[in-house]
């Protein structure tokens, strides 16, 4: 439609930030972007019928990349920015998965052992002494 109304090519637009949002060639090729604050892509598509997704973190790592081919990639990072942990859907996994810690009271462990847990102080901080009951 573009070259009807003799539009000159290729097309380049740019956000505020310098990102380029919108591109497309003579021959009908066109591809689309956006970006997060701090100027990472976070989705791409174009007239192919390819597109992708990306989530970072608050330092700006890619924590999860998934695409329309079926592609997808999983990682995490220590807080030096050092990847941890990484998996994807080819089946490559790398590293130690962070475990969620689920957090338990006192009485949360008393009440399905029916006994009472005395909390001591240890060397190494607050150490549970359950084993001595």
């Amino acid at each position: 439609m573009l070259k009807e109304l003799d539009v000159k090519f290729p097309i380049r637009l740019y956000d505020s930030n310098g990102n380029l949002t919108y591109s497309e060639n003579s021959d009908g090729y066109w591809s689309k972007s956006e970006y997060n604050s701090n100027g990472k892509c976070t989705y791409f598509e174009d007239s192919t019928g390819y597109c992708s997704k990306n989530e970072y973190n608050s330092n700006g790592n890619n924590t999860c990349h998934e695409n329309s081919k079926g592609y997808w990639s999983k990682r995490e990072f220590d807080s030096n920015g050092n990847l941890t942990y990484f998996e994807d859907s080819y089946g490559k996994i790398t590293g130690t998965k962070r475990q969620e810690v689920e957090e338990f009271t006192v009485a949360d462990i008393e009440k399905p052992l029916n006994k009472k847990i005395k909390i001591v102080k240890g060397w190494k901080g607050i150490k549970n002494v359950c084993n001595n009951l």
